[in-house]
């Protein structure tokens, strides 16, 4: 019986993650197009951005992981979704959103658009045969 390398929560950081972003953005939708207090959205974006950091950083040091089959999956689930928000932040101005919550609204896509890539390659890779002498991600 082979012996499965100790995986990071990946999974659970990144759900927590992307709830934070979701709700700094119905927070920040709930009072446009008035004028919108900022430092909870910032939190919530400041929070959701280590809390990606952090997922990286772990995964960054497992060992005996698919890294060719992770970088294969989330490569193209990256560009759909670089696409995705690229559609979401021209529709941020076209409804006139700017100044501060277009900032906010533009890095929490950033966040969005790296994390989900990072969720759906970490899915399909910790099911996937490690290559021969892969030991991180570098």
């Amino acid at each position: 019986m082979s012996e499965e390398p100790r995986l990071p929560p990946v999974t659970q950081v990144g759900m927590a993650s992307l709830a934070l972003i979701v709700a700094g953005g119905i927070y920040l939708a709930a009072h446009l197009p008035e004028q919108v207090p900022l430092t909870p959205a910032i939190v919530l974006l400041t929070a959701s951005a280590l809390l990606l950091a952090g997922n990286l950083a772990a995964l960054a040091r497992t060992k005996g992981f698919a890294w060719g089959r992770f970088f294969e999956v989330a490569r193209w689930a990256l560009l759909a979704y670089v696409v995705i928000a690229g559609m979401i932040e021209y529709a941020f101005l076209r409804d006139d959103v700017s100044g501060g919550p277009l900032v906010v609204l533009t890095l929490s896509l950033v966040v969005f658009a790296v994390h989900v890539p990072v969720l759906i390659g970490f899915t399909v890779a910790r099911y996937a045969q490690p290559e021969e002498g892969a030991v991180s991600a570098g």
